[in-house]
């Protein structure tokens, strides 16, 4: 997206305070944003890193979502209120335990850990994309099925880990099995 292509009105923001300010002053009343975050060793229009952006926002009950290009100094991160049911990913439940360690968690934040504590998504974090590994399930299928393997192998790391991440979210043995299935048959060529 080039910046004449972006969201009508991305938040610009002068650093990590006043993100945490706009939290805190909207968390509960808006449905997300597009904020603006430098790239390395940028500090102008904005200083605001996304690990700096993600922490504030765990620490409001929010989630990163989106990212697309804006400039050759900049980029826009979508940010949005956590939803009831939206899934954890390991690397953000790590986040946020250091945070609660510091004591940086505001209401919102602690209320959205302790929801997924209670409903079991906390525990089932999924891995990120660099530790992400298949499934036994579909290790077994894709050894089953040579034409399925062999499309596999050969996608992209991005590629790979969109067609994993359904299978490793999945709630149950017979949810994975379709999953499982319907992945085989994605790859398999007709």
């Amino acid at each position: 997206m080039s910046a004449k292509e972006g969201p009508a009105a991305p938040v610009v923001l002068a650093g990590r305070d006043q993100w945490r300010e706009w939290l805190c002053t909207n968390e509960d009343c808006s449905d997300g944003i597009w904020l603006m975050l430098a790239k390395k060793g940028v500090s102008s229009p904005t200083p605001l890193s996304y690990r700096e952006a993600l922490d504030e926002a765990l620490c409001s009950g929010w989630i990163d979502g989106q990212r697309n290009g804006y400039d050759e100094r900049t980029y826009l991160q979508r940010f949005t209120p956590r939803r009831a049911r939206s899934l954890w990913s390991r690397r953000n439940v790590e986040i946020a335990e250091r945070l609660a360690a510091d004591g940086r968690l505001r209401p919102r934040g602690i209320a959205e850990i302790e929801r997924a504590r209670s409903d079991g998504r906390w525990d089932r974090a999924y891995p990120g994309q660099a530790t992400a590994q298949p499934p036994d399930a579909l290790r077994t299928a894709l050894e089953a099925a040579p034409a399925a393997k062999a499309a596999f192998t050969r996608l992209a790391r991005t590629e790979r880990f969109s067609a994993l991440l359904p299978l490793l979210t999945a709630t149950n043995e017979d949810a994975l099995e379709r999953r499982v299935a319907h992945l085989i048959s994605r790859l398999t060529p007709s």
